[in-house]
């Protein structure tokens, strides 16, 4: 457990060397667990169903104890808070992510955004930036958005511009 707290501090470093893939990987883990917490930072509260839905995300991603994903959500929560942008987050996993990858990151994303039972318009930009600086077409975007939203029960519909023609 150390061993592993320790291995993602040393993973905040700015450029993980590609001689050791593991400090790659928990580097990638900080990084996708920052973009669910940015979601999570949109709205004006912190909700434990947001907080829960980020741990959960974080476990099943990457196959973590509840307890590695506890502490992987409060330094992405720290690392959120000192960043400048997500430029290099999202670079990091657009260069480890595959398409699929990335689809269920942002599908992650929204089941966040709807933890709370609510939507607001500032999680709905900062998906909507993941998405595209991830490249994710609209209509996985979408898609990935309706499955979440199907998840959590939610019944807001989609915005204007998210809407598909017939």
């Amino acid at each position: 457990m150390l061993k592993t707290l320790r291995d993602l501090f040393e993973s905040l470093r700015p450029v993980p060397s590609e001689a050791d893939p593991k400090a790659g990987e928990h580097a990638l883990q900080l990084a996708t667990a920052v973009m669910l917490v940015e979601v999570m930072r949109a709205d004006a509260s912190f909700e434990p169903s947001e907080r829960e839905a980020v741990r959960r995300a974080l476990g099943v991603q990457f196959q973590l104890a509840d307890d590695e994903a506890a502490r992987l959500a409060e330094l992405a929560e720290a690392a959120a808070r000192d960043a400048t942008d997500l430029y290099t987050f999202t670079t990091r996993i657009a260069e480890r992510f595959d398409m699929a990858q990335k689809i269920r990151m942002i599908e992650a994303m929204w089941q966040v955004a709807y933890a709370d039972g609510r939507l607001s318009e500032h999680e709905r930009q900062v998906l909507w930036r993941v998405a595209d600086l991830l490249h994710v077409p609209q209509g996985a975007y979408v898609h990935a958005r309706l499955r979440a939203q199907q998840q959590a029960g939610a019944g807001t519909p989609p915005a204007p511009s998210e809407r598909s023609t017939p």
